[in-house]
């Protein structure tokens, strides 16, 4: 079963190849620009989930700036693994990754040990959108009957109907399972509506089409954030390397920090350092000009004033969808059997290891 940013990420990457020609999970430009000579630094494999985009950004900035190596690692930033990267990190493949609370929580109904160190989105950016040129589609009631673009999600189901049902409908539609992209598959006839994140796929539409008729879950009745994107590790590795865990989330911390603050310099960096993805640098600053904009990362005011410092897990908003995801039946274990009883946020994400 894909989960919310796993499966969005096939949407993703095969709609930014149709606009953008991305490399979709392309392996990355590895190469510490800052250091030649790595011989004497610890090796850290960091993975991505799914192409290289503005999620991502803080650790090609930190990369970038030299100052993963300032901590005395040597950072591979790799492909994301068929299985996916939570599972690379459970297994010890990968040491971090960027995942979310939503993933990790369902990892850890089946069995998984991961835990989430630091996390940068603290909104949710998800958006629920046809094509503007179905003029049938006005609000979500008018997805009852319609077709939905999924990949088979129990969360998107739940987040779908509802929306729908707060929004007068009774919560009823159709599934297909999309293809190399939700924007190919509405396209094509052959679904009515898919999920998107503004911050990425919008922009897309926005700057290149095709033209969406988007919601947000927020407005229609799903609470809590779902889309609390961050980084994750093994809790063996927070263990056994405490000081490890440190190190990289700091300097990760730093890297999103900066693009915070620079987003165009920090969209530069990224293009330059994932070549094979084949970004347009407008693209990408633009990504990151919504995310600033929405403030997605944080309230800038009160990062400015240290009232909250960028990555911090939030234990309460999340828990709110967590809760919803239960009562709507939307968790199962690794045998597919319904859990009712939803996962703590409290158990699933630290703040220790960040810089405050």
């Amino acid at each position: 079963m894909k989960h919310r940013l796993v499966s969005k990420a096939i949407a993703l990457m095969g709609a930014a190849a149709m606009a953008l020609s991305l490399a979709a999970c392309g392996q990355t430009n590895t190469a510490d620009s800052s250091n030649s000579n790595t011989s004497d630094l610890k090796k850290v494999t960091f993975m991505l989930s799914w192409a290289p985009d503005t999620n991502h950004i803080g650790v090609y900035v930190a990369k970038n700036k030299g100052w993963f190596k300032d901590a005395g690692l040597d950072v591979d930033i790799v492909a994301v693994a068929q299985a996916g990267a939570e599972q690379a990190v459970n297994n010890g493949v990968a040491d971090f990754a960027l995942s979310n609370l939503t993933n990790t929580g369902m990892y850890d109904l089946k069995g998984a040990t991961i835990k989430q160190v630091l996390q940068v989105q603290q909104k949710p950016s998800a958006i629920w959108c046809s094509l503007a040129s179905n003029t049938e589609i006005k609000s979500p009631k008018d997805f009852d009957g319609k077709t939905f673009a999924t990949f088979g999600s129990n969360e998107s189901d739940a987040v779908i109907r509802r929306m729908i049902q707060t929004d007068g409908g009774k919560g009823e539609f159709d599934k297909v399972t999309v293809g190399t992209s939700t924007f190919q598959t509405m396209e094509s006839g052959k679904a009515d509506f898919g999920g998107f994140y503004a911050t990425w796929e919008g922009v897309q539409a926005e700057m290149y089409g095709p033209a969406l008729n988007c919601f947000t879950e927020p407005d229609y009745g799903v609470p809590g954030n779902a889309d609390s994107i961050g980084i994750i590790t093994n809790e063996k590795t927070i263990k056994n390397n405490p000081e490890l865990v440190k190190k990289f989330t700091q300097a990760t911390q730093k890297g999103y920090e900066y693009a915070y603050d620079h987003p165009d310099d920090a969209a530069q960096i990224l293009v330059d350092e994932a070549p094979d993805a084949n970004l347009k640098v407008d693209f990408v600053k633009k990504s990151m000009q919504v995310i600033v904009d929405g403030q997605y990362w944080g309230d800038k005011a009160k990062i400015k004033d240290g009232s909250f410092v960028l990555g911090t897990n939030d234990f309460v908003e999340p828990q709110k969808y967590f809760d919803f995801l239960a009562d709507a039946d939307a968790y199962t274990d690794s045998h597919g059997k319904v859990i009712h009883e939803a996962p703590q946020t409290k158990d699933l994400a630290t703040n220790d290891f960040l810089a405050k």
